[in-house]
């Protein structure tokens, strides 16, 4: 009974955790959210947007295909799980450190002692004495937590596995936003580059016949030089936009964990660049903090350097241990198995280093810059995730707009080429007037195409900057 009510302060003390307990980031003024988007548009619906398979929206099979692929196998994700992984084995071992440790151990120990005489003189003149000593024997310590330091350290250790998580998810949400750019940019230059010798093609018609108006005396040598100016000037056009082709596929072969080349086959053939959808759901930016992984791995690292205070601080205390031991042996191998040669040892420990001239009280310092400083990270995710989707939403609306123009601009080339047409059926006006007016609609495609891959792209960095394409580990 009296053993029992002398440990009654200690489990009192065991019960107690120095350190400022997490209740959650501050909110900052500046990082407090807005009821709504600011620079929504009229094409944005406040809808919750789904998290994963956004790409989906898009409705191209091909780059499913290789969201699928990238997911499964790009290297970036993979180092990310690792470290997830890394940080769930830290839990574990934080959790087996508040647990006592043994070990068993089996010990033989031969001496040669000059100048003492135990009783068992090798017989040598030099007075020196030989002993053997063999021995079985365990041994355990265990230090109590009384201010939770070691509490504080799995604290930690589970909020690192939190920002871990988020880690992934954030890895996986850069990867299929840069799938999704590679691939829209693929499609954009296969579709110039078939625009391009199509108005390579119309360079040289013109060209040729040119030369027959020169050929004629109808036009000067001024104008076929010109010409043939403007078809070297198209051929060379394309050289680059070849180059480019085959950078994007390069990426996403990379992207998805394969060698350049490997996805050759399935990419090379020209498609035209997917389209987003009608309306993009884009929620609220409060629903938006939620969800951004990488504001959910700073809120999670805020929460592990605000636990690593109380650690800190629990150092600056007093601290009891306890160790014990028990083995048998003696000087004689049968002695491991006499009951009657048992020793055993018990030490409980109290250690206090109150005279450390401030370095404890430096560490608790350099703790709580760290918080600090995660609480600074924290708050710059936060307006750096509402500048994106902002950013993001603005460009994306005066891009439709750009698309409408370029359309409209399409439309009118395309209504001049049918007329120019006309005119030269009814023989008034010529070839080079009708070939001059297709080259026009050409220009206008190649505007067209190239804005409406900028608009899909766009759609791409709206659902990066909301956060999207993630899936839970």
């Amino acid at each position: 009974m009296r053993n029992a009510l002398a440990l009654l302060p200690l489990a009192a003390l065991a019960a107690c955790t120095v350190g400022p307990n997490y209740a959650g980031p501050a909110s900052a003024g500046a990082a407090k959210p807005p009821a709504n988007f600011v620079r929504a548009a009229d094409a944005t619906a406040p809808a919750a947007p789904t998290v994963a398979l956004w790409w989906t929206g898009l409705g191209d099979a091909t780059l499913d295909e290789l969201e699928r692929r990238a997911l499964a196998a790009n290297p970036n994700v993979q180092v990310a799980e690792a470290r997830l992984k890394q940080a769930r084995a830290s839990l574990r071992l934080e959790r087996a450190n508040e647990l006592p440790s043994g070990n068993a151990q089996a010990t033989y120990l031969h001496a040669q002692l000059p100048g003492i005489n135990l009783g068992q003189s090798s017989g040598g003149g030099g007075g020196s004495t030989s002993l053997d000593f063999y021995n079985l024997g365990f041994d355990a310590s265990w230090e109590i937590d009384l201010f939770g330091g070691q509490r504080r350290k799995i604290e930690a250790a589970r909020a690192s596995i939190g920002a871990a998580e988020a880690n992934v998810a954030d890895a996986q949400v850069s990867l299929t936003a840069e799938v999704a750019q590679n691939y829209v940019n693929l499609r954009d230059r296969q579709q110039r580059i078939v625009l391009a010798q199509e108005a390579a093609a119309q360079q040289r018609e013109l060209l040729r016949l040119t030369e027959q108006r020169y050929g004629a005396g109808t036009a000067s040598a001024l104008d076929v030089e010109r010409l043939r100016g403007l078809v070297e000037q198209s051929d060379a056009a394309i050289l680059p936009l070849n180059a480019e082709r085959d950078a994007y596929l390069n990426a996403l072969a990379t992207l998805a964990g394969e060698a350049p080349g490997a996805l050759d086959a399935l990419l090379a053939p020209a498609r035209a660049v997917p389209l987003p959808p009608a309306e993009v759901a884009v929620g609220d930016p409060a629903a938006l903090l939620q969800r951004r992984p990488d504001i959910r791995a700073a809120e999670r690292q805020l929460a592990a350097a605000t636990a690593k205070i109380g650690a800190a601080e629990a150092a600056k205390f007093p601290r009891i241990s306890f160790m014990g031991l028990i083995g048998i042996g003696g000087s004689k191998p049968g002695d491991i198995f006499d009951l009657d040669k048992i020793s055993a040892l018990a030490a409980p420990q109290l250690s206090w280093n109150f005279l450390d001239f401030g370095r404890n009280a430096a560490r608790v310092g350099q703790a709580e810059g760290a918080r600090d400083e995660a609480a600074a990270q924290y708050r710059s995710a936060v307006l750096n995730a509402l500048r994106d989707a902002e950013d993001s939403l603005s460009r994306y609306a005066a891009r439709r707009q750009t698309v409408a123009n370029a359309a409209r601009s399409l439309a009118t080339a395309e209504r001049s080429a049918k007329l120019m047409r006309q005119r030269f059926d009814a023989g008034t006006a010529t070839m080079i007037d009708v070939l001059d007016a297709e080259r026009q609609r050409t220009s206008a495609q190649q505007t067209l195409s190239q804005s409406t891959a900028a608009m899909t792209a766009d759609y791409v960095a709206i659902q990066k900057a909301l956060g999207l394409g993630w899936a839970a580990p």
